[in-house]
């Protein structure tokens, strides 16, 4: 496994190499970090789920350059699709789509549908366009962490969870600290009208003015398999509780206007939501260097970004 700290164009030359060739890599995006591999490349594919303890049928995100590689990928794209795309695009908000034969079934988890996105994020992006030019058609791209834990922020943080299972070609590019810190939104567009399946920065009130239109608010009926929904998920080894004020020696997450009780140790303050969002992960990632058995997390207040929060950290603390 090779870090590279300097990401120069000569970085991401190798790195698009280093994919074209079978070789994971693991990026930056604006959300967290991912661990990539040639999506069309079905022993590579298999090698981040091996690396991830991810189970095989649980499918990964397809990452593109632009949306004019969506029709590769998909196919019966909506209208509103399209509109969303065009929005929100590069940024984060992942699109489940009606796969093309493109999409094999070791990227899809064996479903009829597809992920994509574009990620906002320079080296990310130009890592993409880099292996596109070498032929490459997109790069399969979960959180690069183990399976069910906390997403990485950090190339550190890749590099603390990975290295051991990582293999001596495969590469960790760092590009810096993620600049939303919390996972895409995920919107389900095999229906008439859209659904979220898992909330993000891209929020209901946002999507809801692109497409001029309400959502589907039943998930219900949806038995589509997409990362991050399942109960429990997101978590630190340290055990999360939510709305507890902490004890001496517990960790404590909140925003800087609630005070930390006596005794506590305090992983973050942040400010506002989007902060709040942007070092959740790492704070965690604290809590379990710091070997804390427990930390207190107080849920911030609020619509939107709050909404996606609290799913996280709800998931964290099942």
């Amino acid at each position: 496994m090779e870090f590279i700290s300097n990401c120069t164009a000569d970085a991401i030359s190798k790195a698009a190499k280093a994919l074209k060739d079978g070789h994971l890599v693991a990026f930056p995006t604006e959300t967290v970090y991912g661990l990539g591999a040639d999506a069309t490349n079905e022993n590579a594919v298999s090698q981040v789920y091996a690396v991830k303890g991810r189970p095989t049928d649980h499918p990964l995100i397809v990452h593109i350059s632009s949306i004019n590689q969506i029709s590769k990928w998909a196919i019966d794209i909506p209208d509103y699709a399209i509109k969303l795309a065009r929005d929100f695009w590069p940024g984060p908000m992942t699109l489940i789509l009606k796969k093309s034969e493109l999409a094999k079934d070791f990227i899809t988890g064996g479903q009829e549908n597809v992920g994509l996105r574009v990620p906002n994020q320079p080296l990310a992006l130009a890592l993409l366009a880099e292996f596109e030019s070498l032929g490459g058609q997109g790069v399969a791209a979960p959180s690069a962490n183990r399976f069910g834990a906390v997403s990485p922020t950090t190339s550190l943080a890749v590099s603390e969870e990975l290295e051991k299972y990582l293999d001596s070609n495969d590469l960790i590019l760092d590009g810096g600290n993620c600049q939303i810190g919390i996972e895409s939104t995920i919107i389900n567009c095999t229906y008439i009208t859209p659904t979220i399946l898992r909330p993000g920065a891209i929020t209901n009130e946002m999507i809801e003015n692109s497409i001029g239109s309400k959502l589907n608010l039943n998930t219900l009926d949806s038995d589509i398999k997409a990362s991050g929904l399942l109960d429990k998920h997101y978590s630190p080894k340290a055990r999360v509780i939510l709305n507890m004020l902490a004890k001496p020696g517990e960790g404590f997450i909140a925003m800087a206007s609630i005070s930390t009780p006596v005794g506590a140790i305090r992983l973050t303050s942040p400010t506002n939501n989007q902060e709040f969002a942007r070092v959740l992960y790492e704070a965690l990632r604290d809590g379990d260097r710091f070997n804390l058995s427990e930390i207190k997390v107080m849920v911030p207040e609020g619509n939107g970004l709050a909404d996606a929060i609290k799913d996280r950290l709800y998931k964290s603390a099942e």
